[in-house]
């Protein structure tokens, strides 16, 4: 992006008008206390407008008091948008777009045109009245080359235009006038050049359903009215009833006319129908977390040995119910909130941190090895 900057001559004063600022509290009175500044963008653009298309240093200056924003927040916004003048332009305008559809069809040509008559970019005509900029892409591409000319009666787009022909736009801006703005070759809006290529039907109108008057609606009043489509269905208090027909066409109101009913005597069926339920695999008993009991299956185990427990967590880890390192290694992630709120208050995440899930499994692994060691032995003597 190009760097912008403020107009090197000033004015040396600048006072909103009080249109303007009216204006400017209409958009302010949008937001609520505190976030005025959201009204930025806007009240820049009305400025603009009131300081003849452009914005003076001053009139930033003014925003930024009426906001409560700090000047240099103003600039910003002022220098990075482009629809943003930061220098004096003519009272008309022009914005000429310079990107590939409207090159392709003949931009070039209204660029020196306007070299032409009123010279360099950025520069004012003689009498004041014109300026002209290239800007990116204005969006009427179908509709291209164009231009946007803004002056006091608003911005307007001429568009599907020659060399001449913008000139003449020109011509009668500067006499005064206010040329017709849209395609400047005799189509309308973005049709197609050289007439329609569809739809071009002469009986096609007779297709479309007859327009129904609205209940309680002006004489003028009148839409075209869906049976089928229930966003299209005005309900009234008594229904919606046709002046013809003198029928309601609420459809809770009037026999329902879709037709033979097909259906009859089918079967709704699941293509999962004729399949044989599986199996459920039997649930593997979960080691028991917490024993109320005290330690009933056997001797506790060591809870010394697992990495981040010391004798008081042991303890109170016993007084808790936890004996065994199958219990620690069984714990889930509700268990460990469970035991941190109540046993560990005060070193939280430390459960995860040591590991101590990992650790109660391998040691209860490793504590169930022996124990089936013994009875095998035991077995192949006898």
């Amino acid at each position: 992006m190009s760097a912008r900057r403020l107009a090197i001559r000033q004015p040396e004063e600048f006072k909103i008008s009080a249109k303007a600022t009216k204006e400017i509290k209409k958009w302010i009175e949008k937001y609520p206390e505190g976030r005025q500044r959201s009204a930025l963008i806007p009240a820049l653009w009305i400025v603009q407008k009131d300081a003849d298309g452009w914005l003076p240093e001053k009139a930033l200056r003014a925003v930024g008091d009426m906001l409560g924003m700090a000047y240099i927040r103003v600039y910003e916004v002022a220098t990075f948008y482009t629809m943003f003048n930061l220098e004096p332009v003519g009272t008309h305008f022009v914005q000429m777009c310079g990107t590939t559809p409207c090159w392709l069809r003949g931009s070039d040509e209204l660029k020196a045109m306007l070299e032409r008559k009123i010279g360099p970019q950025k520069t004012l005509s003689k009498d004041g009245k014109l300026s002209w900029l290239e800007v990116e892409c204005l969006g009427a591409c179908a509709n291209a080359p164009m231009v946007q000319i803004s002056n006091d009666d608003g911005d307007h787009y001429y568009e599907d235009l020659t060399a001449e022909g913008l000139e003449a736009v020109l011509d009668a801006f500067v006499a005064g006038e206010t040329p017709k703005a849209g395609p400047q070759n005799g189509r309308h809006t973005s049709e197609p050049e050289g007439g329609a290529m569809a739809l071009t039907t002469e009986n096609l109108s007779k297709a479309r359903r007859k327009l129904v008057k609205l209940p309680n609606a002006e004489t003028k009043a009148a839409i075209n009215y869906y049976e089928w489509d229930p966003k299209e269905r005005r309900a009234t208090k008594g229904g919606w009833v046709d002046p013809a027909s003198k029928a309601s066409r609420d459809p809770k109101k009037r026999p329902a006319n879709h037709g033979k009913d097909l259906s009859a005597g089918l079967v709704e069926q699941s293509h999962f129908a004729g399949r044989p339920k599986r199996a459920s695999k039997p649930v593997a008993e979960k080691p028991q977390v917490i024993y109320k009991d005290g330690p009933t299956d056997g001797a506790p185990d060591d809870l010394k040995k697992i990495k981040g427990i010391g004798p008081k967590f042991e303890a109170e880890l016993n007084a808790k119910g936890i004996y065994y390192y199958r219990q620690i290694g069984a714990w889930k992630v509700a268990d460990i909130k469970v035991i941190e709120e109540d046993a560990m208050a005060r070193f939280p995440g430390r459960i995860k941190r040591d590991e101590w899930v990992k650790q109660g499994k391998t040691l209860a692994k490793a504590a169930a090895k022996p124990a089936a060691t013994k009875a095998s032995t035991k077995k192949a003597k006898s």
